[in-house]
């Protein structure tokens, strides 16, 4: 006897996307984002409205105040390779921008402090 699905019948589908997929199979950005680069909306970005539905949106969300790139990853839940190739279309495309965080020798050891602590907890959330 032939076993026929009901019309009503939910069929599950697969609800995860892989990371190269996102990214069109590229593994590397165009623009250098070292993990503890601080990222930031550009007026731009508030001229289109991002729901937060896909993970374009949700990376430029996690941009509202300057973020590091180690952070944004956790964030979004997205790999971090997956995350710098996406954050490279994005300030390419004129949404978000890379912050200076370089520390010169002329940097307070708070400063130093400060980008140290904000890179490992972007770390440990990933």
């Amino acid at each position: 006897m032939a076993h026929h699905r009901d019309e009503d019948e939910h069929v599950p589908t697969a609800g995860i996307v892989r990371p190269y997929a996102l990214t069109s199979g590229r593994t590397q950005s165009s623009v250098h984002l070292p993990v503890e680069a601080m990222v930031q909306q550009l007026p731009r970005a508030h001229q289109r409205e991002w729901a937060g539905h896909d993970q374009l949106d949700r990376i430029v969300l996690a941009c509202e105040e300057r973020t590091s790139v180690a952070e944004i990853a956790a964030k979004v839940g997205l790999p971090l390779g997956v995350v710098r190739v996406l954050l490279g279309d994005l300030i390419e495309d004129g949404y978000l921008e890379t912050a200076a965080v370089t520390l010169t020798d002329s940097s307070t050891l708070s400063e130093r402090k400060d980008l140290i602590e904000r890179t490992l907890r972007g770390l440990r959330a990933i």
